[in-house]
């Protein structure tokens, strides 16, 4: 199931992904979200929490049909997942899309000022 993270800065469409994701909460959810942001920031920055057994779904496959979707119609600008799991990272490497990084749970507040601003946080 994914559900909108409510608390993500206004400029980025940040969403929480559990259990099992499924077509459906893509079509009915993400992409009326990331219409609404795009239409008030005219840019999309993406952002979705991974809260899922990567081992249990094909989820670069629908991760990547899933940005794909989402490119056409919106004007991308930078995409995050958080995961705890490293696995995740491999998602860095989807074809056809930059500014696309991965970050582990305990750096989410450095993937949402990513989202936000282009930059990390100074430490």
């Amino acid at each position: 199931m994914i559900t909108i993270l409510n608390d993500a800065p206004e400029n980025v469409a940040a969403f929480n992904a559990t259990g099992e994701i499924n077509r459906e909460d893509f079509e009915n959810l993400v992409i009326p979200h990331v219409k609404n942001k795009v239409a008030k920031f005219d840019e999309l920055n993406y952002m979705l929490y991974l809260d899922t057994d990567l081992e249990n779904t094909d989820i670069k496959s629908w991760l990547t049909n899933s940005l794909s979707q989402i490119n056409t119609i919106s004007n991308y600008n930078r995409a995050a997942i958080v995961s705890s799991n490293e696995d995740a990272n491999k998602f860095s490497d989807i074809d056809g899309f930059s500014n696309f990084k991965f970050f582990s749970k305990d750096n989410v507040y450095h993937a949402l000022y990513w989202c936000n601003n282009g930059n990390e946080p100074e430490k």
